[in-house]
């Protein structure tokens, strides 16, 4: 497989690459830490104290165990993970992006995982033979362009795995979600084909109603679920980083398909 350019011109690169920043930036700015921080400042600087023990308030609520696991549960839909053998044949398995990053080695860039979930998703499927076609994106971002697109990554782990390589397409490079269901459509001939999506549960509800905007027929595998089955305890009630962490890309989730819901409804039903 070609090595793809770093650049493609100036300035389109760099526009390319200042509105993935402010993409990206724009949901931490109203993040549960950025915000507490935010009114704990307004606080101070206005000598109003209960806008700090609200902002406190609010930041504990958050880190909580049962307050993290209502928000992410909430943003996955209530789903459930799915059998891989009850799931029905497609024209295309598709596997987003996402769960792989660049670390340095002893001999160069190696990739790591965040969770494997996404491509073991995808792998169960392939196997069973829910597809004759596996399609892997090429996620990459402009901080990680010393690295490999994550699909030309996985996609030599899928064939180290079995899968043949006249089974597997790699499109080319995405840096978000919207980007992935246009990129995907153009890999296939039928605009119309159906495909078994895979991605995180919490990512689900936005990146089904983006592939299925472009035309595509969906069939949701939802994977990489964050709460795990368990019974509640006072520790639920304590907080915790991670905690804190869940709650946070749960809300960020939902600024997402706010900022989408509203975006198309202003854009019509234009899918270029």
């Amino acid at each position: 497989m070609r090595e793809l350019p770093l650049a493609v011109g100036f300035p389109t690169d760099i526009l390319s690459n200042l509105m993935i920043y402010l993409h990206k930036l724009g949901p931490l700015l109203i993040s549960p830490l950025f915000l507490a921080i935010a009114m704990v400042a307004i606080g101070v600087l206005t000598s109003r104290k209960w806008i700090c023990v609200l902002a406190m308030a609010f930041l504990y609520a958050v880190s909580t165990p049962i307050v993290a696991d209502y928000l992410i549960r909430f943003a996955e839909g209530h789903a459930v993970r799915q059998h891989p053998e009850s799931v029905p044949r497609a024209d295309a398995i598709v596997v987003l992006s996402g769960f792989v990053y660049p670390v340095q080695s002893s001999d160069g860039i190696y990739s790591e995982w965040t969770d494997p979930d996404r491509f073991m998703g995808g792998m169960e499927l392939a196997r069973l033979g829910k597809a004759n076609l596996l399609i892997f994106t090429g996620g990459q971002v402009p901080w990680q362009r010393q690295a490999l697109p994550e699909g030309q990554v996985l996609s030599k782990l899928a064939q180290s795995m079995g899968v043949p390589a006249d089974h597997i397409l790699v499109t080319d490079e995405v840096e978000n979600t919207e980007q992935e269901a246009r990129a995907v459509r153009k890999l296939l001939p039928d605009p119309k084909a159906s495909i078994l999506l895979v991605t995180s549960a919490f990512h689900m509800p936005r990146a089904q109603a983006m592939f299925e905007r472009v035309g595509l027929s969906v069939i949701p595998y939802p994977v990489d679920f964050k709460v795990e089955v368990r019974s509640l305890t006072p520790m639920d009630f304590f907080p915790k980083p991670i905690s804190l962490q869940t709650s946070d890309i749960a809300i960020r989730e939902q600024i997402g398909r706010l900022y989408y819901l509203i975006r198309n409804a202003f854009a019509g039903g234009s899918v270029a």
